[in-house]
């Protein structure tokens, strides 16, 4: 069993590599390109590296959202079964998977494109941790060197704000089943962002900058979700 758990250890770990060399050599056509443009920045190639990212996986974003906000449609009939079928968990069960087939939702289709976004999202981690970046051009705007943590905290500080932004943004799409778990879910809103800031004061600034143009750019594609369901809703 041991051998076992170690050989997909060493699978999913090349797996990780293959894909955070990719994430670097993406990185420095990004960076070619600021230097054909006359302007060699890494922290600008670092931002177009990320806005291509949520271009690619924007689909699977939208999808994750349109699950979560059919879920919340059908919430009032799923605290009706609850309440219904309160001490029979069996019965419960099969009417909520009528009641799923029905509406045409999951409860677990909103997982999927996450499972997918994940090895994106750790192999770009990889990538930024460990860039060689030239020594000329690892400067950004207020910080030093992009390789380096923020000694001016205001990196972590955004990524904080931006990640308690997108948390209370999603919020009401969210499903809560219970006061228990909407109780959770505020104190999620809370203390989330609050350790994204945390971590976020230790690593590479390279890295918390991908973080935050990628929590502005998800929160823009949601305004623009939102919005355009409300105005089908009132021209309906």
């Amino acid at each position: 069993n041991l051998r076992q758990e170690l050989r997909v250890l060493s699978f999913f770990s090349g797996i990780m590599d293959v894909l955070s060399g990719i994430m670097s050599v993406f990185l420095d056509y990004c960076y070619q390109f600021t230097h054909m443009v006359g302007y060699p920045s890494y922290g600008i190639a670092i931002i177009l590296l990320t806005v291509i990212i949520k271009l690619i996986l924007a689909p699977l974003t939208a999808k994750q959202i349109r699950s979560m906000e059919g879920m919340q449609k059908i919430q009032p009939k799923v605290k009706e079964l609850q309440k219904k079928y309160k001490g029979d968990q069996r019965k419960m069960q099969m009417a909520l998977q009528k009641l799923y087939k029905e509406e045409k939702v999951s409860p677990f289709s909103g997982c999927l494109p996450i499972l997918i976004q994940m090895p994106f999202l750790i192999s770009i981690f990889y990538a930024l941790r460990e860039y060689p970046y030239d020594e000329a051009y690892r400067s950004f705007l207020w910080m030093p060197s992009l390789g380096d943590a923020d000694p001016t905290y205001i990196l972590p500080i955004l990524s904080a704000i931006s990640t308690f932004a997108i948390q209370k943004q999603m919020s009401g799409a969210q499903v809560a089943m219970n006061e228990a778990q909407a109780k959770q879910q505020k104190i999620m809103q809370i203390v989330m962002p609050l350790f994204i800031g945390w971590i976020s004061i230790s690593f590479p600034s390279g890295l918390v900058i991908y973080w935050v143009v990628s929590n502005v750019f998800q929160w823009l594609q949601q305004i623009i979700m939102f919005r355009g369901k409300k105005k089908g809703a009132a021209n309906a």
